[in-house]
C-alpha cells in the first residue's frame, strides 16, 4: 500500500477556537428568567454575560481622576 502525502504540514481541522477559557458562575433566584425576558430573538445568555463583563472591565480599568486636596491656610 502506497501512502500519498500532500503535505507534512499537520493543521487542526475545524473552528479556531474563540473563546477557551472557562468559568462556572451562580445567580440569584430569578436571575435567568430576567436575562431571558431582556434577550433578543436569537440571542445567547452567554453572550449578555460576556458583553456586561467587558463593559464592567472597561469601566474598572478606566483612570480614575485624582482628587487635589486645598491647603487650609
Amino acid at each position: 500500500m502506497t501512502l500519498n502525502l500532500i503535505s507534512s504540514i499537520i493543521r487542526p481541522v475545524g473552528r479556531r477556537k474563540i473563546n477557551d477559557e472557562q468559568m462556572p458562575a451562580r445567580f440569584p433566584a430569578g436571575t435567568l428568567a430576567r436575562m431571558d425576558a431582556v434577550l433578543g430573538e436569537k440571542e445567547k445568555r452567554s453572550d449578555l454575560i460576556r458583553e456586561a463583563v467587558e463593559a464592567e472591565l472597561k469601566r474598572r480599568e478606566r483612570p480614575r481622576p485624582t482628587t487635589t486636596t486645598r491647603s487650609k491656610r
